[in-house]
């Protein structure tokens, strides 16, 4: 993986627009979600989703005259990789979206720093742990509960939906520090490696879904214009171009930057979900989100003084925002 560093900030025009255009696309994947889950299973939407990644990111590699991974081993890490950062994430969002409004989703999505970091303290022991990290972990905790409602949980559709959100969360949470552990080192494209996984991905869920819903995929020209249209966007935007736009701003201000992506894409969301759909939100949800993403930031260092004075040394690959 090639590794591009200097020692100052490039000016905010050659990369914030970018970020922001990457933050709006996987900001919007959930309206996606939401449309395409009225018509579609959650298991066929996400099987739709990883077949269309996947061929675009095919065609980008088939440009640039790169070729998959041809070690055993690099594929038996994407297989896992496939199921825990793309099937399984991308399906509970269905399920969960199923029950509760896409911003709400959105808004879930924005925990998964804080299940990376005990993940990868505790697990894959690629991180540190210290009390700054605990404070923000803690926070981060009392905002997820304000979401919830807690002192207000009764059970039922909107509470099964947000927790599966939060399952689809956490699942981010575990892929993140797995493909850094065992992924980032190698010496493959990030958009080989992206492709491999999508390719995994297809497998798997060409195989469950069918099992699990007991019937075929329905055919594209059986499903409404909106629906096939939610796919396309899902995949060949936000699981194709919007890696090689995340690829380009992590090489021109490292991956640390590049995460705070993580921040906007719930504005997003909940724009989208209000204007679109027509969502609304309950007064303690956003605050909640507030608290989250306070959280988020305290643990990741944030607001530590300095902290953008420099830019370290990231390998230009190696890590990424959660791809909703």
């Amino acid at each position: 993986m090639s590794t591009e560093t200097t020692p100052d900030m490039p000016p905010l025009r050659s990369w914030l627009p970018t970020m922001l255009l990457l933050a709006a696309i996987w900001g919007c994947s959930f309206l996606f979600i939401s449309v395409g889950v009225r018509e579609l299973h959650p298991l066929y939407l996400a099987l739709g989703r990883v077949l269309a990644g996947a061929a675009v990111l095919l065609v980008i590699l088939a440009i640039k005259r790169e070729s998959l991974p041809r070690e055993p081993k690099i594929w038996a890490h994407t297989f896992v990789m496939g199921a825990i950062g793309s099937a399984l994430p991308w399906t509970l969002f269905g399920y969960g979206e199923q029950r509760v409004p896409s911003l709400l989703a959105g808004i879930w999505n924005g925990i998964t720093p804080l299940v990376v970091l005990p993940v990868a303290v505790l697990v894959f022991r690629t991180e540190k742990f210290n009390a700054q990290r605990a404070i923000g972990l803690v926070l981060g905790f009392i905002g997820m509960l304000v979401v919830l409602g807690a002192w207000q949980l009764h059970g039922g559709a909107d509470l099964t939906g947000q927790l599966l959100c939060m399952a689809a969360a956490c699942s981010y949470g575990v892929a993140i520090p797995y493909q850094k552990r065992f992924i980032a080192g190698s010496k493959l494209s990030g958009t080989a490696l992206s492709a491999s996984l999508l390719l995994c991905a297809t497998v798997q869920l060409a195989i469950v879904a069918p099992i699990v819903t007991g019937h075929a995929p329905p055919m594209p020209w059986t499903l409404s214009l909106k629906t096939v249209a939610s796919v396309i966007a899902l995949g060949a935007l936000g699981s194709g171009i919007a890696f090689v736009l995340n690829l380009r701003v992590i090489r021109l201000v490292g991956a640390s930057v590049t995460s705070m992506v993580t921040y906007v894409m719930p504005i997003f969301a909940i724009i989208v979900g209000v204007l679109v759909l027509d969502e609304h939100l309950t007064w303690y949800q956003p605050v909640g989100a507030l608290v989250v993403l306070f959280g988020v930031a305290v643990s990741q260092g944030v607001l530590s003084p300095g902290r953008w004075a420099r830019k370290p040394k990231v390998p230009a690959e190696s890590t990424a925002a959660p791809v909703p």
